[in-house]
């Protein structure tokens, strides 16, 4: 059985939507759910929704808040502008006829009719909570209907969950203490659980040693025969000589004696810690132990309740090699494997990239879109293209506000710097520059793109060059519609395509009115580039001036067109030299930074507006 279906009303981020519909509905892969978002995106509120309503496995203490219920954005946090009520339901399917799980479950069960037209059980338990008089009252039930009858507690007992919560110290779950996590694991796994507890062959090496140490303070050794050391029978003789003066003649004559404590089964267990045989080991190390202590509760042989594992902020102490070990082992071996069904939150673009997209489910906006194939755009070939190529350079798209696609290093480079220069800074506006290093766009763009849900509410510019050679044979009207072909490729819902004017970006820079500039840039890019150490000294800054100066000159005395200057620049010398484009993108970009009144010329030359409209589409 697994968490198929969750449904909120009302609970955190999450209110009520149109005619009554849940301000969530979250359909759930039966394996991994990877949740990814920004800050406050509601990762968090799907995870409490789900343990408030089936508890966990180590009986953590939970009571609802009234910030709990949910307060439209942009209200003034008052009582009476909160909901009064709230709501959060959960469908579990998938129930194995083999191990009749559905016997824990019988008087709730519905039956309905799956994608093949069979029936199938499935498990509705819906919790509703109230607020009144600062009094905040909730109930549990379950059942085919929406109002259900009360779960009792052995049911609810099968649908706890495991939960791992964010930047634990995982050292301190692991030591001994009173309803240590660690006994509580222990004592529900076989090994444990099988035996009686008096019988259990712990047990009986406790109370083995329980003699041992009575004897010791007794002066007695191994067959109860003297031993020279004395000391432990003086110690404990001494104190019952103190305790005979400390009671009175009526008083019950007290002995005391030496034992260790905790004589049951629970008590031995909770006396146990478990560490690593080198110690001193780092908060990175006791975090990977303590998952690892936790997966023995979803793997024991004889448990036929909800499987569930919720991990919060996995990176938590992780290096980047080790969270995506981690993570690959957790989608192929438990998820795929083992029948255990995992939901996990994330900032960290290194799981994001490692998680087959069909897992992953992005916050945003109080909504939570499933990357799913029934919910994109994306066809079949494009899941498999993107879990090839999305690496997590690419994959910090899924936390972004705005999305600029481009297909090389030179806008990758100059876009940011641009940005900065026009008072929109990308950052300041969690916008991501992805370089698809390509022009697979389309697959990258359908990302946002969904099949029902409304839009995602990232705004995505997919900036691409004209790729129509100055020298073509194509008439005007032709190059026109073939730049409506390639944005109607492209565009769609929150998907906007922004085409250079001409040809490539380089080339359409070296028509533009910084072609000076730029061929500067490409001068100082050739010298770093044929040169065994990064830099320019001003011996070289002076020689490319004084090019720069001598050739313009030259082209403006042979009256040379513009077009003749951009071909001059862009292909005689850049591409037939091989020059890098991302240095010149750098070199170009930091002289940029120092022109005068650089605003300005920006959002005047018509050249450079197909990058302007993309960073104030993507900003505003």
């Amino acid at each position: 059985m697994y968490l198929s279906e969750l449904k909120i009303w009302n609970f955190r981020k999450y209110g009520t939507g149109e005619s009554g519909d849940p301000g969530l509905h979250l359909k759930l892969n039966k394996g991994l759910n990877l949740l990814v978002g920004e800050n406050d995106s509601g990762k968090t509120a799907i995870i409490d929704a789900i343990k408030y309503l089936l508890q966990t496995q180590s009986y953590d203490y939970q009571r609802f808040e009234e910030e709990d219920f949910f307060l439209q954005p942009g209200i003034e946090p008052t009582d009476t502008n909160r909901a009064k009520s709230l709501k959060i339901e959960c469908i579990f399917r998938g129930f194995d006829a083999e191990n009749n799980e559905a016997a824990n479950f019988i008087e709730w069960l519905g039956i309905e009719k799956n994608r093949d037209g069979h029936d199938q059980y499935f498990l509705k338990v819906i919790l509703n909570a109230e607020r009144k008089d600062r009094k905040i009252t909730y109930d549990i039930k379950a059942g085919p209907d929406d109002e259900g009858t009360q779960l009792d507690g052995v049911a609810r007992d099968f649908l706890r969950v495991t939960y791992l919560k964010p930047l634990r110290d995982a050292e301190s779950e692991l030591i001994p203490g009173r309803r240590s996590r660690l006994a509580q694991i222990l004592k529900s796994h076989e090994a444990f659980s099988s035996v009686p507890e008096a019988d259990h062959t712990i047990t009986k090496i406790a109370e083995k040693s329980n003699k041992q140490i009575e004897g010791y303070f007794k002066g007695k050794g191994e067959n109860n025969s003297d031993i020279p050391d004395q000391s432990g029978k003086n110690l404990l003789s001494d104190i019952n000589e103190y305790l005979k003066e400390f009671f009175t003649e009526k008083e019950i004559n007290k002995i005391a004696k030496f034992t260790i404590s905790g004589q049951s089964l629970s008590g031995i267990l909770e006396k146990l810690i478990l560490d690593f045989s080198e110690g001193n080991s780092g908060l990175g190390s006791y975090n990977r132990l303590y998952i690892a202590t936790e997966l023995l509760l979803l793997k024991r042989t004889n448990y036929y309740g909800l499987k569930l594992l919720l991990i919060e902020e996995m990176e938590a102490h992780l290096h980047p090699q080790a969270q995506l070990r981690l993570i690959e082992y957790l989608q192929d071996e438990i998820a795929e494997k083992t029948g255990v069904q995992l939901i996990m939150t994330t900032h960290s673009p290194n799981l994001a990239s490692k998680v087959k997209l069909g897992n992953l489910i992005i916050c945003k906006g109080g909504k939570a879109f499933p990357m799913g194939y029934d919910f994109t755009e994306l066809e079949k070939g494009d899941y498999l293209f993107l879990e090839r190529f999305l690496d997590v350079t690419k994959a910090n798209l899924f936390f972004a506000q705005g999305v600029i696609l481009v297909e090389g290093d030179a806008e990758n480079i100059l876009i940011p710097v641009m940005a900065d220069i026009l008072g929109k800074s990308l950052t300041k506006h969690g916008v991501s520059v992805v370089n698809v290093q390509s022009t697979a766009f389309l697959r990258y763009s359908k990302i946002f793109k969904r099949k029902l849900d409304k839009k995602m509410g990232v705004k995505v510019a997919v900036v691409t060059d004209n790729d129509i050679k100055p020298d073509s044979a194509l008439t005007q009207e032709q190059i026109k519609e073939k730049r409506t072909e390639k944005e109607a490729k492209y565009n769609g819902q929150d998907v906007r395509t922004f085409i250079s004017p001409d040809w490539t970006l380089e080339y359409d820079i070296s028509l533009s009115g910084f072609k000076k500039e730029f061929y500067t840039a490409l001068l100082q890019a050739e010298k770093i580039q044929n040169s065994d150490t990064y830099g320019l000294t001003p011996e070289k800054i002076t020689e490319v001036n004084q090019k720069v100066e001598t050739d313009f000159t030259t082209w403006t005395n042979k009256h040379k067109t513009e077009q003749d200057v951009a071909k001059a620049i862009y292909e005689d010398y850049m591409l037939n030299k091989k020059i890098s484009k991302a240095i010149i993108a750098q070199c170009f970009a930091a002289l940029l930074k120092e022109c005068e009144g650089i605003k300005e010329r920006i959002e005047g030359d018509e050249k450079l507006k197909y990058l302007v409209d993309a960073i104030k589409y993507v900003t505003e």
